[in-house]
């Protein structure tokens, strides 16, 4: 379905049972709200009705051009405008990779809208900006991020020879099929710009300025992840002032609702079944 807010069209997925409890869904670069449907069906199952939203840059009536228009108070202000807009008071909010930047962002500044928060792979945003300044390793993760930061630049190199660069960084979610998946719709005329513009708006300040998250939180790390290390992962803890799980799943990549979706599904369900 199709939602205005804040003067942009959103792009969102809902299933699961009519009288379900919400559960919105916040993916993260450079994918869509598909990359949900393999954890979703556990979900519906266990009576959630899950809203799987095309972000801002992603949905294709909701991509202004300017990179401050990609600032976190600006993905955050969507979330609750569209939450507002779909007449939910509150969800369960479950956010990967850029997704869980916003979901954190939101369950900090927002926590009335938030019953439990499930962030997957990135951690609390001041943790991030923590290890970014002091830990040499996530430096040296996150060292791709000065290329995405490049006008122009970027959009050459990972868009080259039918975006080779783009699928490689992709081949973690799956075969070729579910690459195609990801890695085509980016190349749209103003799509991976749009996607790109996250980074290029983020600010070590945005980040740092995220504050302690009071909802019951679980956080959902890897440790075959590429792009967060375990000194980030380890000091989201000291982010959450409510009850505070961290699931840490053996041998799985970053692209974790796509590598592993079953045991995903269990610790958003083992967060969400509580409060529901």
């Amino acid at each position: 379905m199709r939602v205005d807010a804040r003067g942009l069209t959103f792009e969102v997925i809902v299933d699961g049972p009519p009288d379900g409890v919400p559960a919105l869904l916040l993916h993260g670069f450079p994918q869509h709200s598909g990359e949900w449907d393999d954890v979703v069906p556990t979900l519906h199952a266990a009576g959630l009705r899950t809203y799987a939203l095309d972000q801002r840059g992603y949905s294709p009536g909701a991509r202004p051009t300017g990179v401050a228009d990609y600032r976190i108070p600006e993905l955050v202000a969507d979330v609750v405008a569209v939450l507002d807009a779909l007449g939910l008071d509150a969800v369960h909010l479950v956010g990967h990779d850029w997704g869980a930047v916003v979901a954190w962002a939101v369950a900090a500044g927002h926590p009335d809208r938030v019953r439990t928060l499930t962030a997957v792979s990135v951690p609390h945003p001041a943790a991030m900006a923590q290890a970014l300044a002091n830990d040499g390793q996530q430096k040296a993760r996150s060292s791709y991020i000065a290329l995405f930061r490049k006008p122009d630049k970027a959009e050459k190199v990972l868009l080259a020879w039918h975006a080779t660069a783009l699928r490689k960084l992709l081949r973690g979610v799956g075969d070729a099929s579910r690459v195609n998946r990801y890695a085509d719709p980016m190349r749209e005329p103003g799509a991976l710009t749009a996607a790109l513009n996250w980074y290029r708006a983020m600010s070590r300040a945005d980040l740092a300025s995220v504050g302690p998250v009071a909802v019951p939180t679980t956080y959902v790390w890897s440790d075959r992840d590429v792009a967060i290390g375990r000194t980030a992962a380890e000091a989201c803890a000291a982010n959450v002032t409510g009850e505070y799980r961290f699931v840490q799943l053996a041998g799985v990549s970053h692209w974790i609702p796509d590598a592993a979706p079953g045991p995903l599904a269990e610790a958003i369900l083992a967060r969400a079944g509580g409060t529901a």
